[in-house]
């Protein structure tokens, strides 16, 4: 599947791995628009996509977004005190990849979302400053 240890079995441990060749199942490739390989698709149960990974990362790079991906599937079902952790648990395992200030980001919004608490989008704002500054996602942070 992935030719590093930790995230094959990341990838084993929490998700149902299927691989598509993209010449031996061209059909599957439209359905689901797949533009690039390698594609990581993430998918609710119901079949509908979480996430999308485009293209090679790095082994934390494509962790992070494999936990990224873990949060939306609880704010899929609008379990915001678990996105909430799980997106947490991005900032603390891969703060320097790109998932960190995007989990940052969200993990805001889900503690928004739970709480209606504006005091938290206020707190965000003030943490990109301190940290991430330079990122879109501190830019979309920026008006809070």
């Amino acid at each position: 599947m992935y030719p590093d240890p930790p995230v094959s079995n990341f990838i084993s441990q929490q998700f149902v791995p299927v691989r598509i060749h993209i010449k031996e199942q061209p059909t599957m490739w439209k359905r689901f628009n797949v533009r690039w390989t390698p594609t990581v698709l993430v998918l609710a149960p119901d079949g509908k996509e979480v996430r999308r990974i485009e293209g090679f990362l790095p082994q934390d790079e494509l962790l992070g977004q494999l936990e990224l991906a873990l949060a939306f599937l609880a704010v899929e079902k609008k379990d915001w005190p678990v996105a909430q952790r799980e997106f947490e648990r991005v900032i603390e395992r891969f703060p320097e990849t790109d998932a960190g200030p995007e989990a940052l980001y969200w993990s805001g919004v889900a503690q928004y979302s739970s709480s209606h608490d504006a005091s938290v989008l206020k707190a965000l704002g003030k943490k990109f400053k301190e940290r991430y500054t330079e990122t879109s996602w501190a830019k979309r942070a920026s008006i809070w």
